[in-house]
């Protein structure tokens, strides 16, 4: 099923277009990475995908329907500018939300008892929210976005401030979402991140979309034509390759282009090399990111 859909959309702020003819859609169960250099108009997109601001034209559907009061009561949506009722206890403030999304009051707070376990925030549950850290806000905001169970969640930069061991926990529950059959949304600028977790990824430059598409197939789209390779000896004339570079541990092997890896690997062995390491050249999304940027 498609959760959503973005068909020719654009949006202008005083004559400069932020959103320039933008099309995508996302597939239910899927974690779809949204990126981009800043100002590239990836928080208006959001933005009008959770119709906070209209588009200028073009046609947005949320499961398979225009926005509407129902489809807006599916979504958790986790805004990149925070924010808490300061002087509401925790868990005041996780009920109070839930409600606003239509959840009974006493579901919201089994609920809010639950997943502040998850994230080992219950022992905080009656603290007033500016008494906790920013990382512990960001915890308590990233709980009230899933705490009324939408079917699609929206995180922008959902990682900022925290320490290693709590990225690890809500990446770990991102997943779960995930195995839920939740749609999610993840934009950060975070590469990692987006590479460990996406199954689609959506780059947006200067208000247009430059990538699009499996994680896998956008990284082999820049890759180099090149293995790295370690061996006990690496013989000189080899089908296919066309240059060598040495790196600190690896040889790299540069490949014309029609022979396929795996008749370099075999020439090798066959030459009586002892292989101990062969990848396929792949290069990282930071580095695909950096790219396309720079090209763009």
């Amino acid at each position: 099923m498609r959760i959503i859909e973005v068909l020719q959309v654009n949006k202008s702020f005083q004559n400069n277009k932020v959103v320039d003819n933008l099309s995508f859609n996302i597939e239910q169960g899927e974690i779809f990475g949204m990126m981009g250099p800043n100002g590239a108009g990836k928080t208006t997109t959001i933005r009008m995908l959770m119709d906070i601001i209209k588009p200028d034209n073009g046609r947005i559907k949320l499961f398979g329907e225009p926005i509407n009061p129902a489809t807006k009561d599916k979504i958790g949506y986790l805004p990149e500018e925070r924010g808490l009722y300061k002087k509401l206890s925790v868990s005041e403030s996780l009920v109070y939300l839930a409600s606003l999304k239509s959840m009974p009051k006493h579901l919201a707070q089994t609920r809010a008892e639950e997943l502040l376990k998850k994230v080992n925030m219950y022992v905080h549950r009656n603290k007033k929210t500016d008494e906790l850290s920013h990382g512990m806000g960001q915890l308590i905001q990233f709980v009230a976005t899933v705490l009324h169970n939408p079917d699609l969640i929206v995180f922008d930069e959902p990682f900022v401030a925290l320490d290693p061991v709590n990225t690890q926990l809500l990446k770990d529950f991102i997943i779960d979402l995930k195995e839920q059959k939740k749609t999610i949304v993840l934009s950060t600028h975070m590469m990692n991140q987006v590479e460990e977790l996406c199954d689609r990824v959506l780059m947006i430059n200067k208000g247009r979309m430059v990538l699009y598409g499996g994680l896998g197939e956008v990284k082999a789209k820049y890759r180099n034509n090149s293995v790295f390779l370690e061996a006990d000896r690496i013989p000189e004339e080899l089908p296919g390759v066309t240059g060598r570079k040495d790196h600190l541990k690896f040889t790299e092997l540069f490949l014309d282009g029609h022979t396929p890896p795996q008749d370099v690997l075999k020439a090798i062995i066959d030459k009586g090399s002892n292989v101990t390491h062969f990848e396929v050249s792949t290069p990282s999304l930071n580095e695909v990111f950096i790219q396309v940027v720079k090209e763009g």
